[in-house]
């Protein structure tokens, strides 16, 4: 970017800091789960009232250890504080009971005080979201759209990518999100009811206000429920649906079984793209965001994209923290979680996801993939 693109693009950041928010949906608590650390006991939040009594040094002296774990610290906490549905047959009798009908809209969230590091970055570019034409690409199938109810029964949705699986070669079941379209964060628990819809509204049975008969019209790639998921510890202590310091961990994988299908997700869509752990600023080329944006303008029923020709642009909310990437795009509400893309080698990966942002001013913001990532992924999968 040019000094004076520079210059022209610093008067509109202090409104735009302000208006920082996650950039999907509020999520519900379902379950209760363990640390791996019996130092963070007294920190756990209770999956029974809203606002749990919590030792604040508690939570900072087992967070302030998560850096140092090792694999096994890590597996244990894949395997404690991930959640598993009890009775997954019923789970799936749910989702196979509902209508075609997905949600519209994305739930408003109230921003948070800006950052001061937020208030002196210079913003790359607005990047105006550009649907995809209709019907999709097969290189686009193994993005989705990722529907949920929160405990209150109340509608939301997101966006995800189908990752690949090392421990399954060409068979993965694996989806990579935000850590806040599964789990509430701070003094919450994940979501029950969440179905991912790879290549959703392929042949735009929904667009411009059609409603689908049958989920085929609206799913040709199959109905994908959650079995287990995973979220970073700094977001199970500190995760808050504005922007804050759990946002630099704002990821999620999960795990989904069929309901349509006896394939793995990854051939049922014929794909999956890897993930570039700890990958350098200055390897990221023309980084690209996907996602299913709800909130308007956009209605969630057309997958949209960004293409950045600028540089990345680094932030943190807490310097001793990855940092956090800022790309140009207008998407809104839904398109949390969404697949940030460049290529490496000539193939296309994923190094982040959608997280905050300010649509109004056209830029969102998603996290570093670093060690910690790389950590909890490797757990997870290995589990």
């Amino acid at each position: 970017m040019t000094d004076q693109r520079r210059i022209a693009r610093r008067t509109r950041n202090a409104a735009a800091a302000a208006l920082v928010t996650v950039l999907a949906v509020s999520t519900a608590a379902c379950s209760k789960s363990a640390d791996p650390s019996p130092a963070a006991s007294s920190a756990q939040p209770s999956s029974t009232s809203s606002k749990p009594s919590v030792d604040i040094a508690d939570v900072q002296k087992f967070l302030a250890e998560v850096p140092n774990w090792g694999a096994d610290d890590w597996k244990k906490w894949a395997s404690q504080n991930g959640f598993k549905p009890e009775d997954f047959a019923t789970i799936k009798h749910f989702w196979d009971q509902e209508k075609p009908v997905a949600p519209r809209g994305g739930t408003s969230v109230t921003p948070e005080k800006q950052a001061p590091s937020l208030q002196k970055v210079v913003l790359p570019p607005s990047v105006p979201a550009k649907a995809v034409p209709h019907p999709y690409s097969p290189d686009t199938a193994l993005l989705g759209r990722i529907i949920l109810k929160n405990a209150e029964g109340e509608d939301h949705s997101c966006s995800g990518t189908v990752v690949t699986d090392p421990q399954h070669p060409g068979k993965s079941n694996l989806v990579w999100t935000a850590a806040h379209c599964v789990h509430g964060g701070k003094g919450s628990d994940y979501d029950k009811q969440l179905m991912f819809l790879p290549g959703y509204n392929r042949s735009g049975a929904s667009s411009h206000g059609k409603q689908p008969e049958d989920w085929q019209d609206i799913a040709p790639l199959g109905r994908w429920v959650a079995q287990n998921m995973v979220v970073p510890p700094q977001w199970t202590r500190e995760g808050l649906h504005v922007g804050n310091q759990a946002s630099q961990f704002d990821f999620a994988i999960v795990r989904v079984a069929p309901l349509d299908d006896t394939r793995s997700l990854e051939e049922a869509v014929g794909g999956s793209v890897p993930i570039a752990f700890n990958l350098k600023q200055a390897d990221i080329a023309a980084p690209k965001a996907y996602g299913y944006p709800a909130d308007s303008p956009f209605d969630g029923e057309e997958l949209e994209h960004c293409d950045s020709n600028t540089a990345l642009v680094p932030f943190t909310y807490n310097p001793s923290r990855p940092p956090m990437l800022i790309m140009g795009c207008t998407m809104t509400g839904g398109s949390s979680g969404g697949g940030w893309l460049t290529k490496q080698g000539g193939k296309a990966v994923l190094f982040s996801n959608v997280s905050i942002g300010d649509p109004v001013s056209g830029w969102q913001a998603g996290p570093t993939l670093g060690p910690e990532a790389k950590n909890l992924f490797d757990a997870f999968v290995s589990g």
